[in-house]
């Protein structure tokens, strides 16, 4: 019996592709956990927003970050809702929506529900 693929959502697939423009940065754990090693890697290193962190648990597990204005993410949280960041957005502008987003048919916009998340940008 085949194994039925899981659905992804046209919203974070949308979100994946604007992802895919921002600079990725690789690290080990070492001796910390993976939010903590992140955190000292972006103020060693002075990573300015947006930037996508890719931390090595062990050699079978990555966790994934998204280090934006605001604070440390989820890379899974950012994907799904990238309308939320300010520079992201930029990229998404740079680029053009059309092309970014084509083939993805979006039913409501996105970008229109960060009015209702004003106060993540206060």
């Amino acid at each position: 019996m085949s194994k039925k693929r899981k659905r992804i959502s046209r919203r974070r697939l949308a979100g994946q592709r604007v992802l895919a423009h921002v600079p990725t940065h690789h690290l080990d754990t070492g001796e910390y956990k993976p939010v903590t090693a992140a955190r000292r890697y972006i103020a060693e290193g002075g990573l300015v927003p947006p930037a996508l962190l890719n931390v090595r648990r062990n050699e079978h597990t990555t966790d994934r970050f998204f280090w934006g204005e605001k604070g440390l993410f989820s890379a899974q949280y950012a994907e799904e809702n990238h309308f939320l960041f300010p520079s992201l957005r930029t990229i998404v502008d740079s680029i053009g929506e059309d092309k970014l987003f084509e083939g993805i048919e979006l039913g409501a916009d996105d970008w229109e529900e960060m009015e209702e998340y004003e106060y993540a940008f206060v």
